[in-house]
């Protein structure tokens, strides 16, 4: 039975990319299929005060890789939204922070998303963590006209190799500029207006043989001192319980940290920096 008889449409209604066999970019499929749910168009005139995020980092440790971001966004000098998520889980080996104008940038994360889901179903197989770093770079490169006009985004990209062993550096980082520009980050990377300060902090903090627990006190403590120093980063709101979103990438998977578990670490970082408040 016909995806048209099931769902009572006349044969001629549905578009032939539809029931054409396709290949394995879904980002290629909507530009032939629906160009118009792709926002890759230009924007006239002056782009107005949008939603921005910050700030974003990313480590490696014996196991794998973390990646954390703060929940603050902002427009201008104002606070957009207080509880904003910034990192996903990509697949079930990768994830995907987001910094630069907000809703873009999410529109890019769930495309993503769907891209890799697409890739394995049509192909069979699932993309290397490479390939999926360079679909990313590919889908960066066509937001390049908008970026140019003040809609950008920058996002970092990590996941668990599983085509390495946890002794080679199965966990890697990759990062990218507004045209799509691929490069491979080693040990740590932070992005956003925070970042020169999230990454002096990891400079010291960060520990390649750490087990996953100490990374991820690291990454929150890089968070910290970033928000220590820049308005646009939040830091542990303790009286709304908003925590930074935490996932982390083994063998055994890519996984969002609890937001309980992640609560009782920022609450001891915050406890410790009544003490020592330079960390």
């Amino acid at each position: 039975m016909t995806l048209a008889t099931d769902q009572h449409w006349p044969a001629a209604a549905v578009p032939s990319a539809y029931l054409t066999p396709g290949i394995g970019s879904f980002v290629e499929f909507l530009a032939k299929a629906e160009p118009t749910l792709l926002a890759r168009s230009t924007v006239p005139g002056r782009v107005p005060e949008l939603p921005h995020g910050t700030t974003i980092v990313a480590l490696t440790f014996a196991d794998g890789v973390v990646m954390a971001g703060d929940r603050r966004a902002t427009m201008g000098n104002m606070i957009a939204q207080r509880d904003i998520e910034k990192v996903f889980v990509a697949d079930s080996h990768s994830m995907v922070g987001i910094a630069g104008t907000a809703g873009v940038a999410l529109e890019l994360v769930r495309l993503f998303q769907l891209e890799l889901e697409h890739y394995e179903k049509i192909e069979g197989t699932r993309l290397s963590l490479a390939g999926k770093a360079n679909r990313m770079a590919s889908m960066i490169r066509g937001n390049l006209a908008a970026a140019m006009q003040g809609l950008a985004v920058l996002p970092v990209f990590a996941g668990y190799d599983l085509d390495r062993r946890a002794t080679d550096g199965a966990g890697r980082i990759f990062s990218y500029d507004i045209a799509g520009g691929l490069y491979e980050e080693h040990a740590y990377h932070a992005v956003g207006s925070g970042a020169v300060f999230a990454k002096s902090a990891l400079k010291k903090r960060h520990d390649p043989e750490a087990a996953a627990d100490a990374a991820v006190r690291a990454a929150i403590e890089a968070l910290y001192d970033a928000a220590d120093e820049d308005t646009a980063t939040g830091g542990p709101d303790l009286s709304r319980k908003i925590y930074p979103v935490v996932v982390v990438a083994t063998a055994d998977g890519a996984l969002r940290q609890p937001d309980d578990a992640i609560g009782a670490v920022a609450q001891q970082v915050v406890a410790d920096r009544r003490v020592r408040p330079g960390g």
